[in-house]
């Protein structure tokens, strides 16, 4: 597909926060990507009003391993708290997506050229974004670079369908 982009991002920690591991401060990452921050990282490479990105595969490449870290948020109260939150360590993934015409941007049909936004999508790829890429949250900054969707090994290569049950999907 010409309005395709493959990619493929990693970073040290990834926190996709389960709303309801929220409650007291507590966060508990999911153990995959949600789908709103997966167009997250593609946003960072890449966006135009004209255009909306969907994701239409991912590929966890390394094993889900969590960390336990003790952090002080920010209390606008004045007091001190103390919560742990759990990401995961070490995480790749490899991403395909593609962009739509956003229909609700009617006074920009002049700017729905498909190949001029193709070739702006896979150069800021090639240069690791736009803006600077966040795997979940702020703290969580992670890198892209080009790859082709399927090549290498994935360590859930030969595993079948798994299920992680429900997730946030926008």
């Amino acid at each position: 597909m010409r309005n395709s982009i493959e990619f493929k991002v990693w970073g040290r920690y990834a926190l996709f926060t389960d709303p309801l591991t929220r409650v007291g401060g507590e966060k508990c990452s999911y153990h995959i990507p949600t789908y709103e921050a997966l167009k997250g990282v593609v946003k960072s490479i890449y966006w135009k009003p004209t255009i909306i990105w969907v994701v239409d595969e991912v590929r966890v490449m390394k094993h889900f391993r969590t960390e336990t870290k003790g952090v002080k948020p920010i209390d606008y109260g004045g007091g001190n708290s103390l919560a742990y939150y759990t990401y995961l360590k070490d995480v790749e993934y490899q991403v395909r997506a593609h962009f739509e015409w956003n229909p609700h941007r009617e006074r920009l049909k002049e700017d729905q050229n498909e190949g001029k936004h193709f070739n702006i999508a896979r150069r800021m790829v090639e240069r690791g974004g736009r803006q600077d890429v966040f795997l979940g949250t702020r703290e969580c900054q992670s890198y892209v670079e080009p790859c082709t969707f399927g090549e290498g090994t994935s360590e859930y290569d030969g595993y079948g369908t798994l299920d992680f049950g429900l997730t946030f999907h926008g």
